[in-house]
């Protein structure tokens, strides 16, 4: 296993590419970064179709803001293994195998080589795995759930008909299908115009360079199965309510341009779970952390005076 810098993309100082096992026998693609006298590690966890290079822009911002940084591909994309023999279908079946993949890399790889205390940044999908595992477990100090998919958009697509289609997939075993109207390979170049995650041209022309540079790190757009699997997990969180306590306290940054995931529903759940707070960067579209600098500004600033909040709940 091994990282992917380019020109555009240069690796943070130190990276070491580390495997880690699963209990259920999934080879994951994990890293961590050192700095000298860390204040902590912030350790990331990608959206779905994410891979690792697409945040080493990030992790050079917090490492010289003194943090160590650590980072994985969750199974089924990036560098981690996957189970599907068209590697560009994501297949899982559900979200709880994430969290086991989040359970691995903390055991095997953060905790054993990255200075305490810890905190979490979780995106999109990688936001919904976090809150689940922060229902569960005390690993993290502070928590940050970027765009996290707490409930679903299905555009002009009326929800009956949405339950009827992943029901008769599941029954059928299709669920390696792709969703209707999703690609079929890795977004690149040629899908800037338009597209509803970022604004940035240059970081999407990087982001696209490292996958010209290593095809193998890309996915295709979600399946019936993943839907399956989210819808799932969204209405986990969409049952929490006022008695549910999470381990640490969470901070949710919302997009305000978001045309992904549902944002009323992230203002639900924080109207109703203790320990949560919102805040909302307006001008942003779904990825905030590969937006323009003055929209990534904002969040490194939001990060920064949460974690220093000692008075957080």
């Amino acid at each position: 296993m091994e990282l992917y810098p380019t020109a555009e993309n240069p690796l943070p100082s130190g990276a070491r590419c580390v495997g880690v096992w699963t209990a259920d026998g999934v080879l994951l693609r994990a890293m961590h970064a050192p700095v000298e006298a860390a204040i902590g590690t912030v350790v990331f966890l990608g959206g779905r179709g994410d891979f690792m290079e697409r945040y080493f822009e990030t992790m050079r911002d917090f490492m010289k803001r003194g943090y160590a940084v650590a980072a994985f591909d969750f199974r089924g994309q990036g560098g981690s293994e996957r189970p599907q023999k068209d590697r560009y279908r994501n297949g899982t079946a559900d979200f709880r195998e994430f969290e086991e993949d989040l359970r691995a890399v903390m055991a095997e790889a953060v905790r054993l080589s990255c200075p305490p205390p810890y905190f979490a940044i979780g995106h999109s999908t990688g936001g919904n795995i976090l809150i689940h595992a922060i229902r569960r477990h005390q690993w993290f100090d502070k928590a940050v759930a970027v765009s996290p998919l707490v409930g679903l958009l299905y555009g002009n697509w009326p929800l009956p008909l949405v339950s009827f289609l992943v029901t008769l997939a599941a029954a059928f075993r299709l669920g390696w299908m792709f969703l209707p109207g999703q690609n079929h390979r890795p977004l690149g170049r040629d899908d800037f115009a338009g597209n509803p995650l970022s604004g940035d041209r240059w970081r999407w022309m990087r982001d696209s360079g490292v996958l010209e540079a290593a095809p193998q790190l890309g996915l295709g757009g979600p399946t019936f199965s993943w839907l399956k699997a989210a819808r799932k997990s969204t209405a986990a969180l969409k049952a929490m309510n006022g008695q549910d306590r999470l381990t640490c306290p969470l901070l949710i940054v919302e997009a305000g341009l978001d045309r992904v995931v549902d944002n009323e529903a992230m203002h639900q759940f924080a109207g109703r779970v203790p320990g949560v707070s919102l805040v909302t960067i307006r001008e942003s579209l779904h990825e905030i952390l590969t937006e323009r600098d003055e929209i990534r500004d904002q969040f490194l600033a939001i990060f920064e005076s949460f974690v220093a909040n000692r008075d957080t709940i």
